[in-house]
């Protein structure tokens, strides 16, 4: 529990270090953010992707009506519990409080029940969060049709430019491909500010939040996923290889992972959802400076990283409908529309060479031919061509032209 006059001075002091702006903050994108009344706001993100910097963004833009910000996350914040919501109702109605602004509120039970009571009110809200499972089931209990969600992530490859102040080239691209898009460790350079902030997500919004006292099987796996990011996996091949716990278990971690947004995975494409779980899975991380962060080799793997940023740049657009294909061939991306209809087929190839030619061609006509596409595309750094095939035409782009073409289609 804490005093109305101790919350009020928090208020007070969070507000001042909220309004502390970086010298080099750029403007973030999310794809359709739109202001809509009568909802709840939520955003959601990996730690440290910068949300709380949207919210300053987004209380400059809404600066002629009284706003509050709390950040949950907070020591000072640590003995709040359900009653104090009490409290920090009063000081809403007490100041005028039009537009609230919420970072990680999931941290306390209960918050639900005060956010409808604000919509109630009319309030203006907005919510962040480093964990979707944990915001959605208290949101479709309590605010069924009275929220909006939206994911930010690490800077993409236009924003990356902007942040550092350079162009759209094959030497930048490389470069973002090996640092990511985290904006700390863009300001700082030291890849312990990574390595730190994995280690946060795996016991503060993982093990702690979940009950797991298993930790070190719980970094085992993470270790494992993270350093064969693109390859395919499945949770029984897990299990013997790391000789960890049940598959059950494994699925579990492998879902908190996911849902702190520290990986991701996506199934085969089958017009059969049962083939779809059956089938191996792909894993990618959220970010390419974690795959940097965990590789104790120092052999270059160009290629894994150039697949991982397309699928972080796909992700935020499809979301669940990104799917890989295989048969005699294989085709890294399939991706799909709300029926599940396929519509479009990706290649990623870091370089083409006169040994890969033949594979990348085969596998990318194949899935055209079989899921009835005309077009196909293969990504790689330099190169740009077009080729007529029985099937139709495949495009290949470089990567970096790529990215900011997808953007304005966006």
């Amino acid at each position: 529990m804490i005093r109305r006059l101790d919350l009020e001075q928090i208020i007070q002091k969070q507000a001042k270090e909220m309004m502390q702006e970086d010298a080099k903050e750029i403007e973030r994108n999310i794809l359709s953010l739109s202001v809509t009344s009568g909802f709840a706001h939520i955003i959601t993100g990996i730690r440290r992707c910068g949300k709380s910097t949207m919210m300053r963004q987004i209380m400059h833009k809404n600066k002629e009506r009284k706003s509050v910000y709390l950040n949950f996350d907070d020591i000072r914040l640590s003995s709040f519990d359900k009653s104090d919501f009490v409290r920090l109702h009063e000081i809403t109605v007490d100041s005028d409080i039009q537009v609230l602004f919420f970072d990680e509120i999931q941290l306390v039970s209960g918050w639900e029940v005060f956010i409808h009571q604000l919509l109630r009110e009319s309030h203006l809200i907005y919510i962040t969060g480093s964990n979707a499972s944990l915001l959605s089931v208290e949101l479709g209990t309590h605010l069924t049709g009275r929220y909006l969600n939206f994911e930010l992530f690490p800077f993409s490859y236009p924003e990356y430019l902007q942040y550092m102040q350079t162009s759209a080239s094959a030497k930048s691209l490389r470069e973002y491909l090996e640092q990511g898009g985290m904006p700390e460790y863009l300001r700082t350079r030291n890849i312990q500010v990574i390595q730190s902030l994995i280690d946060d997500i795996l016991m503060r919004d993982i093990a702690v939040r979940r009950g797991i006292r298993d930790v070190s099987s719980l970094r085992q796996l993470a270790v494992y996923l993270l350093t064969n990011t693109t390859k395919l996996f499945s949770a029984t091949s897990l299990a013997k290889t790391l000789r960890l716990k049940a598959v059950s278990t494994i699925l579990e971690y492998i879902g908190y992972m996911r849902d702190a947004y520290l990986i991701d995975i996506i199934g085969q494409y089958s017009c059969s959802l049962k083939a779809t779980t059956r089938n191996p899975k792909k894993v990618y991380a959220i970010d390419n400076g974690f795959i940097t962060a965990m590789t104790v080799s120092q052999t270059e793997d160009s290629g894994r990283l150039l697949e991982n940023m397309v699928y972080i740049c796909l992700r935020q657009k499809y979301a669940n409908h990104i799917y890989y294909y295989h048969n005699s061939g294989e085709c890294d991306f399939i991706i799909t529309d709300i029926n599940n209809h396929p519509k479009e087929a990706i290649q990623v190839c870091y370089e083409i060479t006169s040994e890969n030619f033949d594979r990348e061609i085969r596998g990318l006509s194949e899935a055209m031919r079989e899921l009835k596409l005309s077009a196909g595309i293969i990504l790689t750094m330099n190169e740009k061509d077009t080729l007529d095939i029985p099937e139709g035409y495949i495009q290949i782009i470089p990567v970096h032209q790529w990215c900011l073409s997808f953007k304005l289609e966006s």
